[in-house]
């Protein structure tokens, strides 16, 4: 099953003050050893690299791409059906624009479950949502 990496999940595991980074390892970490395959969005990738760049941390950002690169990270596409179900879903639930493109790109793109640590997006029930532990 692809599972679709909210960006605060990567940048807990890259980045993340010990405790979260430790949360987010375990849960990846227990992620490969299902077999299943962690996924990410361009959304992501942007998202996760624009604080390396503005703070011109070349190791930072070296770390950053190495994660969202990896062999074993899926990138799914975001076509226009993305857009148009990220549309609908900020119309109907009123989340942010990047969680509705988040939750678009992770259906979309045939994730089973999209792991985030924003417990707002618990309430959405057209993909399943966890809330990293």
């Amino acid at each position: 099953m692809l599972i679709y990496l909210d960006s605060v999940v990567c940048v807990y595991a890259v980045d993340g003050a010990p405790p979260f980074q430790a949360r987010a390892l375990r849960r990846l970490a227990a992620i490969r050893a299902a077999g299943d395959r962690p996924a990410i969005s361009d959304l992501t990738w942007l998202e996760c690299r624009v604080l390396p760049i503005r703070m011109n941390d070349t190791l930072a950002l070296a770390a950053m791409e190495a994660f969202l690169e990896a062999s074993d990270v899926t990138r799914v596409p975001m076509p226009l059906a993305v857009y148009e179900r990220a549309c609908r879903i900020r119309a109907i639930h009123n989340f942010k624009l990047a969680d509705a493109m988040h939750l678009a790109a992770a259906i979309e793109g045939g994730c089973g479950l999209l792991l985030t640590n924003d417990y707002r997006l618990g309430s959405f029930r057209d993909i399943t949502v966890e809330i990293l532990p």
